[in-house]
This record gives structure tokens, C-alpha cells and sequence, in this order.
């Protein structure tokens, strides 16, 4: 394949595009460089209020309001995703939930229930747009949002079904991977360091908390709005069409030191 202009191969023109998780923090990001590249964007997530203000912020967009967590949430999702915007080339499973715990006090039922939401429903939703994709001969390319703590413990941090479930989800990554890509599904993570959302505003208004995630990092800071773009366009779009099975860090070294 042979590219006159290199910068081109990063748009998402004539790209649908569904994002998880949406309504607030890195999914509402993702929706906003997506749209900016070129793409239509399906945003999913519960609060349909939110979602109808990106929905209005963006040039071409559409909402699908669904919990994830409820059973057959996932699969909801991507039929309802096929049928509002007729296709998905792009799947960023986003959506997710950390609860912070001591093993010794995680309960069994808060470790499954982290499992079902962190790594099930990805599953799930990438299983049910690979099928539309593969049954109807299109390419697609399918993002799991993971974590750096899915690559290592989090030692003080203390997210044992977090972990569990991401660390699940990189590998789930490498296996879907292995069995699409002659399909031509493409299937990568991301695995971010620490980027403020709302599901961890705490850890970034707490001295205790900076302190951890400036120590942590090779780079000394979390990351800032904006650092994770280039990986989500670049895994989104043809200027990654020859990856598949990675997990890329954006993490400022997390693993590093």
C-alpha cells in the first residue's frame, strides 16, 4: 500500500464509530477526537442527558443509551449500535468501574461483578461487532480500553478485581486477535496510565494520591488531556492496518521503572 500523504491514513472519514462509556471522562474524548477526524460517532452509556449534549457538540453523531451492567446490556448495545448508524467499523470498549479494596475485604460477589462489567461486556460487545463485520465481509478494527494496572499490580493502590479484569482484558485482546485477524478484524488495547476521570477525581485531589502516581511514572506526572489521541487514532484508523494483538502504554513509563 502505497500512501501520497502519510497524514492521511490517520482520518476516520467514512468511519462509524462506537464508543462506550461515553458520557463522561475518556470515552466523551474519544467521541470528540473521532468526530474531529472524520468519523460518525455512536456514543453508548446510561445517562442520556449527557449523551444528548455530545450528541449536539458533534457533527455527526448519534446516542444509544444502555447499562451495560444489566444482563444482555452488551448485547443490546451492539444491535441497537448496527441498527441506528447501519454499521461499526470501529468498537472502543471503554466503559468500566474500579472499586478500591484490600483482597482480605473484597467480597465475591464485588470481584465478579467487576469481572462481568471490566471484561464480560467488553467481550461480549467486541464478539457481536466482529460477527457483523465478519458476516458481511467489512474490515474493522476493535479497541479494548485497559489499564497500565493490568500489566502490573497496584501495589498500595489495592483494585484486586480491577486488576484481574484488565489484566484479562489484554490477553482477551491477543486472543481475539489471533482468531480474527485472517477476518480482518483487527483487535489492540490501550493500556492508559493515570488520566483524570471521574471515576478517580479522588486520587487527584488527595497528596497521598499525586504522590503515588508521580512515583510510579518514569515521567514523574499523570497524564493530560490529549495524551491518549494519537493512540486512539492511530489503532482506529489505516495508519495502524498491519497491528493487531498489541497493547500500547500510554502510561509516562509506568512500567518502566
Amino acid at each position: 500500500m502505497t500512501r501520497t500523504d502519510p497524514t492521511a491514513a490517520f482520518r476516520l472519514d467514512d468511519k462509524v464509530v462506537l464508543i462506550t462509556g461515553a458520557s463522561s471522562g475518556l470515552g466523551a474524548r474519544f467521541a470528540r477526537v473521532a468526530s474531529a477526524a472524520g468519523a460518525t460517532v455512536v456514543v453508548a452509556a446510561r445517562r442520556a442527558d449527557r449523551l444528548a449534549e455530545l450528541v449536539d457538540e458533534l457533527d455527526d453523531a448519534l446516542a444509544v443509551e444502555v447499562d451495560l451492567t444489566a444482563p444482555g446490556g452488551p448485547e443490546v448495545c451492539a444491535a441497537a449500535s448496527i441498527e441506528l448508524a447501519g454499521r461499526i467499523d470501529v468498537l472502543i470498549n471503554n466503559a468500566g468501574i474500579s472499586q478500591v479494596a484490600p483482597a482480605l475485604d473484597f467480597t465475591t460477589e464485588d470481584f465478579r461483578h467487576e469481572i462481568e462489567i471490566d471484561l464480560v461486556a467488553p467481550f461480549a460487545l467486541a464478539r457481536d461487532i466482529a460477527r457483523d463485520a465478519i458476516t458481511n465481509g467489512r474490515p474493522a478494527s476493535i479497541i479494548n480500553v485497559g489499564s497500565i494496572l493490568g500489566e502490573v499490580g497496584g501495589g498500595k493502590l489495592r483494585v484486586p478485581g480491577y486488576a484481574a479484569a484488565k489484566g484479562g482484558l489484554h490477553n482477551l485482546t491477543r486472543e481475539l486477535a489471533s482468531q480474527w485477524g485472517r477476518k480482518g478484524v483487527r483487535v489492540n488495547a490501550i493500556a492508559p496510565g493515570w488520566f483524570e476521570t471521574e471515576m478517580n477525581d479522588a486520587m487527584f485531589s488527595d497528596g497521598g494520591g499525586q504522590a503515588y502516581m508521580e512515583a510510579g511514572a518514569a515521567m514523574g506526572r499523570p497524564g493530560i488531556e490529549g495524551e491518549l489521541d494519537g493512540a486512539m487514532l492511530y489503532l482506529a484508523s489505516d495508519a495502524s492496518s498491519f497491528v493487531t494483538g498489541h497493547v500500547l502504554q500510554v502510561s509516562g513509563g509506568w512500567t518502566a521503572t
